[in-house]
């Protein structure tokens, strides 16, 4: 694997704990009363940020099989 790849993949791998840390943190209900997120809420959704992760892991997995 070139290095290009390498680090695409390092950094995908870090994002997808970032996801994971805000979508744990914003599942919390004391997080949510005190956000009250109205129509501009999008980022503030735990979903929005497992579909981010979602994506990331596929592009992850794209670049190790790529070989």
């Amino acid at each position: 694997m070139d290095e290009s790849k390498r680090r695409a993949i390092q950094f995908l791998e870090k994002e997808i704990k970032t996801y994971l840390a805000l979508a744990l943190f914003l599942s919390k209900k004391d997080v949510q009363k005190h956000l009250r997120a109205g129509s501009k809420g999008a980022f503030l959704s735990p979903a929005f940020y497992k579909e981010r992760m979602r994506e990331a892991k596929r592009v992850v997995n794209e670049l190790k099989q790529s070989n």
